[in-house]
């Protein structure tokens, strides 16, 4: 017997929007009990004609302009939170308050101290909950992730991971609004390590183990913009650019670099790590391609054949890869949309029995405490070890 899961969706932007689509889609691909409602859909009032737009092209039975009421309704099951960041905290609160499941959009906060208030509130609560990292689930980076556990890299000793697009380098890109909220540290606290890097250091935790130590480096490439709520200029204070080394307590080193003004790349995302057994690198712009450098034997540890060694190129759409015998024959590939389907597919078996969805808001502060580090090294220029 099917379990109705009526959903109220904070936001209507392009996260909205992905999880939208995900909530609509995951039953016709996944066999669970639990059948996603969209209920609600909650957005500014001078948003209301998208919101309207909103709702009708995803089938929301109902709108909201105060974000409140969604949390209070009784027919709301589930709360997912895709507005601004500075949201996050009081949306989360009030759904934990109210006893409401959670999802919530990365980063989980604005900063640490924030953070551990939500987790507090959350675990209080002992509500299901989980924190969008959806590049968990591209199926090849779960391919990454197995391979690691099958003990075909070894002993690891270089972990890099980049992140790089090109959206904000012109100066006439203004900050804030609806559009580019990310731009404004009074709305997203922070710009690219809270943006993209939080999503590098999440599978970096999560491939490589705990990070211990960082120092790092930001820039502020254009230093004044025109604000696109206030029309007034004024002050950047995002990070357009990071870059921090990093130090894993499995004793490897690690390299992470992201920046909005890498000229022609536009979501370029990779990870690369190097042991004595093999090495493994992935390109988000590529995401149905793993590439894996097999030198030893996982149970052995003996070095293969010489001429068998060297790179191949994995086409992760096979039955026996992760999450692909649910989606289409082998060769043909999947895209970013279905990240979103296969997170939700996993949190709902969690609800259902399953192993407990992860990241959860607990890890999220994990992944927090270092985006947080990360800028602290910046400003004082030196290393800051991470707490356990």
């Amino acid at each position: 017997m099917s379990k109705p899961l009526r959903i109220g969706m904070l936001g209507c932007g392009f996260m909205g929007r992905a999880h939208s689509n995900a909530w609509s889609q995951v039953n016709h691909f996944f066999p669970r009990e639990h059948k996603p409602v969209l209920k609600a859909a909650y957005a500014r009032e001078e948003d209301r004609e998208k919101l309207k737009k909103f709702a009708d092209s995803w089938g929301y039975e109902s709108i909201e302009t105060d974000w409140r009421k969604v949390v209070e309704r009784d027919d709301i099951d589930l709360v997912d939170v895709c507005v601004p960041n500075i949201m996050h905290r009081d949306c989360v609160f009030a759904a934990a308050k109210a006893g409401k499941m959670i999802v919530c959009e990365k980063p989980l906060a604005m900063n640490v101290q924030e953070a551990e208030e939500m987790v507090a509130a959350v675990e209080k609560a002992g509500v299901a909950n989980m924190v969008s990292f959806n590049y968990r689930r591209v199926p090849a980076i779960a391919l990454f992730k197995q391979i690691i556990d099958e003990g075909r890299v070894g002993r690891p000793f270089h972990y890099r991971a980049t992140y790089n697009q090109d959206y904000t380098i012109g100066a006439d890109v203004p900050q804030g609004g609806m559009a580019l909220w990310r731009l404004d540290s009074r709305v997203a606290g922070s710009g690219v390590t809270g943006d993209l890097l939080a999503h590098s250091i999440d599978s970096a935790e999560w491939l490589n183990g705990p990070i211990k130590r960082v120092v790092a480096h930001a820039e502020t490439f254009i230093k004044e913009r025109k604000h696109a709520d206030s029309g007034k200029v004024e002050k950047v204070t995002i990070d357009d650019a990071c870059m921090f080394l990093a130090v894993f307590e499995n004793g490897s080193m690690g390299t992470f670099e992201s920046t909005r003004y890498a000229r022609g790349r536009k979501n370029y995302s990779t990870m690369e790590i190097n042991g004595d057994r093999g090495a493994i690198f992935f390109d988000l712009e590529d995401p149905h391609i793993l590439e894996f450098f097999r030198y030893a034997d996982p149970e052995t540890g003996k070095k293969i054949e010489d001429h068998l060694t060297g790179w191949q190129r994995i086409h992760v759409t096979n039955f026996e890869h992760p999450y692909m015998k649910n989606w289409w024959v082998p060769g043909t590939t999947i895209g970013y949309e279905h990240t979103f389907i296969n997170s939700f597919a996993d949190f709902l078996a969690g609800l259902e029995g399953g192993p407990k969805f992860q990241p959860d808001v607990r890890c999220a502060l994990r992944t927090q405490r270092v985006c947080d580090a990360v800028l602290q090294s910046a400003r004082e220029e030196k290393w800051v070890d991470i707490p356990a």
